[in-house]
């Protein structure tokens, strides 16, 4: 009687998950939950940085605040983050996941260098990203990405679960998109079904690797792959939300790019807009 093969998913080994609690009305964190299940799904290490914003030392933009109630407000802070951080350690028990829970408190640029150095010692890490904390969110997201040479599935409100059923591939002939997709390869093998979705017009899908050319190197690593070309409809983002609404991926598969010397880190439109409007997590590779 011959034994089962593994699931591709076993290759993932410890999963990174990141939330840092701002104010005391933090909304929930989905990166949480996804994260938690993630590691179920692949019997993977879970480590989970829930961290404090602490406002008082020398953040400059304070003034001549109330320091001493500002440093109410980190303690309550803390301690907020520090509830976050027991409750995912006894529901990660539960579920039969070995976790490792941090509680940094300290200034935000400090919070997202932990995160970073962090990220490094991990197959992946799994972040929250959506519109009410977008700029922090994709500042954290972006040096995770960039910092670590790890990448980051980012995770928009209500997607507290893992899935990857159905996974789309944005393909744009890049380095970035082959990198990417070799990264996501654990979660491409595991799906049911894969589209390799090529956005722009015949000479611009043309004048890069077809999505067409690419497809048989995933069908060899056992991936069930089909290929789209599609006219940009709206703009780039808006074509590829479109799409997954229409595929039902559970998942975007993309590549990361630094664009802009301007400032130290800076995603290209496309990811932007996806960062702050998608229904559907999102894994970035740089």
């Amino acid at each position: 009687m011959s034994k089962s093969s593994p699931s591709p998913l076993a290759t993932i080994r410890d999963v990174l998950v990141g939330t840092t609690v701002a104010d005391e009305l933090e909304e929930s964190s989905s990166a949480i939950g996804y994260g938690l299940t993630l590691a179920k799904a692949a019997g993977a290490h879970l480590t989970v940085q829930a961290a404090s914003w602490r406002l008082s030392g020398d953040d400059a933009w304070l003034g001549d605040f109330d320091y001493e109630g500002v440093a109410v407000i980190d303690r309550r802070l803390d301690a907020l983050a520090r509830s976050i951080a027991n409750r995912t350690a006894g529901d990660a028990a539960q579920a039969g996941v070995v976790c490792t829970t941090e509680n940094p408190s300290l200034s935000y640029p400090d919070v997202v260098s932990r995160l970073a150095a962090q990220a490094r010692l991990h197959d992946l890490t799994v972040l929250d990203a959506g519109p009410r904390n977008y700029d922090l969110d994709r500042e954290t997201i972006e040096k995770a990405l960039f910092l670590s040479g790890r990448p980051v599935i980012a995770v928009p409100p209500g997607q507290a679960a893992f899935a990857a059923r159905r996974i789309i591939i944005a393909w744009d002939g890049s380095a970035q998109a082959a990198r990417a997709a070799n990264d996501a390869m654990p979660f491409l093998r595991a799906a049911e079904a894969v589209e390799i979705v090529a956005i722009g017009d015949e000479d611009e899908i043309l004048a890069s690797v077809p999505g067409a050319e690419f497809a048989p190197h995933l069908a060899r690593h056992g991936v069930n792959v089909t290929v789209n070309d599609l006219p940009a409809s709206g703009g780039v983002a808006d074509t590829l939300r479109a799409q997954a609404g229409l595929f039902r991926a559970d998942m975007i598969v993309m590549g990361a790019y630094h664009h802009s010397r301007a400032r130290e880190f800076f995603f290209g439109g496309v990811t932007r807009s996806l960062l702050a409007r998608s229904t559907v997590p999102l894994f970035l590779a740089h």
